[in-house]
């Protein structure tokens, strides 16, 4: 089907972009790739006044570090962050995600930025920035700057702390250093479609014990969540077979997962099971 009209604006900075948003209307839609709206739109789920398309901001692009923490720009395409070195030596998590989103061509006009905005719980972003813990930084009306943590970001289904008027420009991702393993497993029924479950995992070893474990749960409820009682059960532990399966069979605990054509609700806590016992062993190294 064909779009209803709207009005289209394309600014080239942050400041144009709060203005665009300002003046236009009641229901303004902001375009960062468009894998998202441009199919809702489409078929007239969506029908906004105004579209403004971030395409042409280049400061909202990139990725660079400050200090302790990556900072990626919004706009930053998925395959631009595949290929960034600095993803590669300190967020290899990020990158193995980023690698199930899709196909070669969502991910080429896909942003990282849009799709945690987009705040889809079956998305395979959202879980990972949660289990590292980013920061978001959102630009509001006359160019004020606020920074969110995940755990406030991702309010409820599709829902994020961005208020009206509001711009997400650049996410904050601690570096995972020396001493730290990562996994993102994800389970679909064909390639290239959104997790039924997947689950991200960072974990860092000293010695033969776990000093810090971070699991992220995808589609395990209408927001991502984090597995707290897994990472209680794993911090301080020897790294073991043992430890981590008695771990991971308590990452269903607190999750509330919907039951729909592809899974019914004890089917997803159950994979999330056997996915955080996978994730974690690979984290770990064992």
């Amino acid at each position: 089907m064909i779009p209803a009209s709207f009005a289209y604006a394309r600014p080239t900075t942050v400041d144009e972009a709060l203005q665009a948003i300002a003046d236009g209307g009641e229901d303004v839609k902001i375009m960062a790739g468009g894998q998202s709206l441009i199919p809702v739109m489409r078929l007239r789920l969506a029908a906004p006044e105004t579209v403004v398309d971030l395409t042409k901001v280049s400061e909202l692009r990139g990725v660079r570090e400050d200090g302790d923490s990556l900072v990626i720009g919004a706009m930053t395409t998925h395959t631009d962050v595949l290929r960034d070195p600095l993803i590669a030596q300190y967020g290899k998590l990020i990158a193995e995600a980023t690698e199930t989103v899709a196909d070669p061509a969502v991910r080429h006009r896909g942003t990282f930025g849009g799709a945690l905005a987009h705040a889809d719980p079956a998305g395979d972003l959202p879980a990972v920035a949660l289990a590292l813990d980013a920061e978001f930084v959102i630009a509001g009306p006359g160019g004020a700057r606020r920074s969110v943590p995940a755990s406030a970001f991702f309010v409820d289904y599709l829902t994020t702390a961005l208020e009206e008027g509001e711009l997400l420009v650049e996410v904050r991702v601690p570096k995972l250093g020396e001493g730290w393993g990562v996994r993102y497993e994800k389970f679909n029924r064909v390639a290239q479609a959104w997790s039924i479950v997947a689950v991200a995992a960072a974990v860092r070893r000293e010695g033969s014990t776990i000093a810090e474990a971070r699991i992220g749960l995808t589609n395990m409820g209408a927001t991502p969540l984090r597995a707290t009682a897994v990472e209680q059960a794993l911090v301080g532990a020897d790294v073991s077979l043992e430890t981590v399966t008695a771990a991971a069979a308590q990452a269903a605990e607190g999750t509330e997962p919907s039951s729909d054509l592809n899974a019914q609700a004890d089917y997803r806590q159950h994979l999330a099971r056997v996915l955080t016992g996978r994730a974690v062993r690979a984290a770990a190294g064992l």
